[in-house]
């Protein structure tokens, strides 16, 4: 079984919901650059000063996307 992991990007500050849509475009734009097999992006507001974007891979394509994209972190993908 091929795991999905969440690749996740932390952003704070008063714009940080604003540069977190601004980097899930980038990484759209990622995807098809890089023909990722999965196309499952977002962004979350966790409160007005923190946000995050995120990308979900496949774990065997984990290590090429990290090396990358280089996130601030990343968990399983249910």
């Amino acid at each position: 079984m091929n795991r999905k992991i969440k690749l996740i990007w932390d952003f704070r500050g008063v714009t940080a919901e604003q540069t977190a849509k601004h980097h899930e475009t980038h990484l759209k734009e990622f995807i098809a650059l890089e023909k990722i097999e999965l196309n499952i992006t977002g962004f979350d507001i966790i409160n007005e000063v923190h946000s995050t974007a995120w990308l979900v891979v496949f774990e065997n394509e984990m290590i090429s996307v990290r090396d990358k994209l280089k996130p601030h972190r990343g968990e399983v993908y249910e």
